[in-house]
């Protein structure tokens, strides 16, 4: 049996940690078998999510997104796992909460805000690659 153990950074956005669901996120998180490397809660500044959100500068929810990632406290987790990448993805359910499938963090806990996806509760590294560069930002 083969294993692809790898590390993704995983984000409870600002509106998750306003609403108390960072517990509860993460017990999702170890229930699915990853384990927790690392956390942090950090206010972060633009600069950082300058650099996060950088393949998305001149994108219409680019200014929004980043000022709502501004609005309040995130936590920071370092994710290991067996594809875990792919796996944390389908834990958190597609982008627009209306569409998120019930069972996912997405489809279960977060809130329809219209035009507001990017209050969608989590973020998730979406290749070994934006891990990589992703965890040496909020990490290193």
């Amino acid at each position: 049996m083969t294993t692809n153990v790898e590390e993704t950074l995983v984000l409870v956005k600002p509106d998750g940690v306003a609403r108390g669901l960072t517990g509860e996120i993460l017990r999702r998180i170890e229930a699915k078998g990853y384990s927790l490397v690392d956390v942090r809660l950090v206010q972060a500044d633009r600069d950082l999510l300058a650099e996060h959100y950088a393949e998305h500068l001149g994108k219409p929810f680019y200014e929004p997104l980043v000022d709502f990632m501004e609005s309040g406290p995130i936590v920071a987790f370092r994710v290991a796992g067996n594809r875990v990448i792919e796996g944390f993805r389908s834990l958190a359910g597609t982008t627009d909460p209306t569409t998120a499938a019930p069972g996912t963090i997405r489809g279960d806990l977060a809130r329809d805000w219209g035009l507001n996806v990017q209050q969608n509760l989590v973020h998730g590294s979406d290749s070994p690659e934006t891990a990589r560069r992703e965890l040496a930002l909020w990490f290193d």
